[in-house]
């Protein structure tokens, strides 16, 4: 699926909606935001058991969101599967081979295939103008803040230094020895916060979502599904796939979305931009920061 699919406008129903739902229906809502390729292959019995809710709370939730029943609701992602489905044999096979090359080639295929897997999942309901309509709003911004604690603090740490090559108002937060809250304190609608946590939520990422909101910053969110506090509540939200068998998340979609998401507002800066990383650059290899390579 992608942006332009009616299944993907109904999911984007469902989110607007979830503020109206009781907190049953938001359970079946949150296994359909997080799963809805099953959604055109199941019956409203079986989306109910997997969401642990009454079939009558999955019909009304489709109904909340204007369908007559789930039969209706379901049409659009039985319509997506069928216009989208891809097979990937050659990588099975692949993948398969791995697998019977010794102890460990089970979990080596396996960890292969969850980070390609991960990566596709992310970008297939991503399109470039939702990429281009947050770089804009980074771009035009006074400041940017990049929010991250935990394995995405390094995340946010790289975003940073990235931008820095050609940009100078981008800050990695928490700074040491401070908190979130204390680094946004005088920010404001001329500024962007950019937050990223997955399951489980760190408070402090979902407090100064709230705060940015409170104080009319721009928020750009990445988290790891479209019911997660930190989607709900940004104007510009990108769901990262971060499934893997280990027991923390991955973040290999994240760090690709990160990537991409600089290089949309690279592309959408001014001309000074290309100048100013090719400065950067020469600098460093003035001050020998870099290894020459012989003639």
């Amino acid at each position: 699926m992608n942006d332009t699919d009616v299944s993907s406008q109904v999911l984007e129903r469902l989110s607007d909606e979830w503020g109206a739902l009781t907190p049953e229906a938001q359970k079946a809502a949150r296994y359909v935001l997080e799963n809805p390729r099953d959604v055109g292959i199941s019956t409203v019995r079986e989306i109910a058991e997997a969401a642990k809710v009454k079939p009558n709370t999955v019909v009304r939730m489709a109904r909340q969101v204007g369908f007559e029943g789930y039969d209706d609701f379901r049409e659009p992602f039985r319509e997506a599967i069928r216009r989208g489905a891809v097979d990937f044999p050659d990588r099975a096979r692949w993948l398969q081979d791995i697998s019977r090359s010794g102890d460990l080639g089970g979990l080596y295929a396996d960890l292969l295939n969850a980070a390609i897997r991960n990566i596709e999942d992310t970008f297939a309901d991503i399109s470039a103008e939702q990429l281009k309509t947050a770089a804009e709003t980074i771009w035009n911004s006074r400041r940017v803040y990049v929010l991250g604690v935990g394995v995405n603090n390094a995340n946010a740490q790289n975003f940073t230094y990235l931008a820095s090559t050609g940009m100078t108002e981008f800050y990695a937060i928490p700074k040491p020895g401070s908190v979130a809250a204390d680094d946004l304190a005088w920010a404001d609608n001329r500024d962007v916060l950019i937050a990223i946590t997955c399951r489980p939520y760190r408070t402090e990422v979902i407090e100064a979502v709230g705060i940015a909101r409170e104080q009319g910053m721009s928020v750009v969110s990445i988290s790891d599904s479209p019911a997660s506090p930190i989607i709900r509540a940004a104007q510009h939200g990108f769901v990262v796939a971060a499934d893997t068998p280990q027991f923390f998340p991955s973040s290999v979609s994240t760090i690709a979305l990160l990537e991409t998401l600089l290089s949309f507002v690279i592309a959408v800066s001014s001309d000074k931009i290309v100048d100013r990383v090719e400065k950067f650059h020469k600098r460093r290899h003035q001050l020998g920061i870099y290894q020459e390579e012989p003639e």
